[in-house]
């Protein structure tokens, strides 16, 4: 008897189709921090994912409830010009949230999936900060501030609220939140209705109410879909982004830095009141 008999060497050998699966979980911030997203945490992941032997597809797995707008733009457009460089189709799934720049990067799919209890949308541009100028007053606290031009002292949370400030930044949200409407109008071209407006208010959706009204393609699970478009025996391969960590959680030794942990406490505090606007 060979060995032919005991291993079947042609299924040993034969390879089916490969589909690098990238993940986006967290906020999206305009920095590269743990457990968040941004283009210098996912630029070398991206960039492995469309050189991977065997490759047919691309998926990316979207669970963000949004961002910085700029970072979002980024990795769509780092995506996009890998996908036509290579020319390989990309499809986006979303897990619990793909919201505002979540859904923005999930725009970067060629076809977009989610589950019928996903949250989308969200379509629209949200500030928010904190004010603390009656705090420090309290304890006899002086804010000094010197700037050289008018308008550069935007929104300082240690100073009463400007009426002119807000309204400046109004200028500025509107302005973004029309470049998100042409983003998504160019991108689901001929799926949604272009004459409704309420898509665009900033309403958040679930996956069966946003496939009804083209937000996504249809209501899938990666593995699945994938199956029925490659084959049984198509391939994922997990394409992991290298989260930096700072310093002093590296060398525990060394105590973190005053300003290392206003950071993170910022950036936690932040991440919590995105996510919490999903009820998550």
């Amino acid at each position: 008897m060979s060995i032919r008999d005991y291993l079947d060497v042609e299924r040993l050998w034969r390879r089916g189709p490969v589909v690098s699966v990238l993940r986006f979980e967290g906020v999206i911030l305009p920095r590269a921090r743990r457990n968040a997203i941004s283009l210098a945490s996912h630029a070398a992941a991206i960039n492995r994912a469309f050189r991977v032997p065997g490759l047919v597809s691309v998926a990316i797995v979207v669970n963000s409830p949004g961002g910085a707008p700029v970072q979002s733009a980024l990795i769509y457009r780092c995506i996009r010009q890998l996908a036509e460089e290579k020319r390989i189709p990309v499809t986006a799934f979303t897990e619990d949230v793909a919201a505002s720049g979540g859904y923005w990067l999930a725009l970067a799919g060629d076809e977009i999936f989610g589950e019928e209890t996903s949250l989308l949308g969200s379509i629209g541009v949200v500030s928010g900060g904190f004010g603390v100028h009656e705090l420090i007053k309290r304890f006899g606290i002086e804010r000094r501030l010197y700037t050289a031009g008018a308008h550069k002292s935007l929104l300082d949370p240690f100073l009463p609220v400007n009426p002119e400030d807000v309204e400046r930044l109004s200028v500025l949200q509107k302005d973004i939140h029309r470049t998100f409407i042409e983003h998504v109008r160019r991108r689901r071209a001929g799926k949604i209705d272009a004459a409704d407006d309420s898509l665009f208010n900033g309403d958040v959706l679930t996956g069966r109410m946003a496939a009804e009204r083209g937000l996504i393609d249809g209501i899938g699970e990666l593995r699945a879909v994938m199956r029925v478009r490659y084959g049984d025996n198509v391939r994922l391969r997990m394409i992991t982004a290298e989260r930096r960590r700072p310093l002093w959680a590296r060398l525990p030794l060394i105590a973190p830095e005053p300003a290392d942990l206003v950071a993170d406490l910022a950036d936690w505090l932040e991440a919590r009141l995105l996510w919490s606007r999903f009820g998550l």
